[in-house]
């Protein structure tokens, strides 16, 4: 795995929520079905595709909370399931997470690997959310390609 340091600047997002014992799927939907009419789906430089879990799961098979959210600009306003809000940004130790197989172990699996990483050269762990950018507009798990966002302080 190749790893680096990344600062992510502040943005304004948008952003939709789900909760349930596999909320990805319900959110990614909400997600699309809001993000796409308004093109934010067709440049992913411009509008890239954060998600998050909120809260985390703690053990197998409990129910939790996924976030996604892109860069908006200043012309989009809050909507029904939509969240306007700032993002503060911050630095990150960043790695990439082909999801191949069950991805149920590969991406908590590189995310164990992330965080070990992080611990031998010393990053100090930083309090703003850890993210997953999702590397194309679509959630189909046979070609999922993430790169997972450690916070760290710099």
């Amino acid at each position: 795995m190749d790893f680096r340091i990344i600062k992510l600047d502040p943005m304004r997002v948008g952003s939709v929520y789900a909760f349930g014992e596999s909320p990805e799927t319900e959110a990614w939907d909400k997600f699309v079905a809001w993000a796409k009419p308004k093109g934010l789906l067709n440049d992913l430089d411009s509008n890239p595709i954060f998600g998050y879990n909120s809260p985390c799961p703690t053990k197998a098979g409990e129910r939790y909370g996924y976030v996604f959210f892109t860069k908006v600009g200043l012309d989009l306003e809050p909507e029904e399931g939509v969240r306007i809000s700032d993002f503060m940004g911050g630095y990150y130790a960043v790695t990439l997470c082909e999801v191949k197989g069950e991805p149920w172990d590969t991406i908590p699996n590189a995310w164990v690997k992330l965080v070990e990483w992080c611990k031998e050269n010393n990053y100090e762990f930083g309090y703003h959310q850890e993210l997953e950018r999702h590397l194309s507009n679509s959630h189909n798990i046979d070609d999922l390609i993430l790169e997972l966002y450690c916070p760290i302080k710099k």
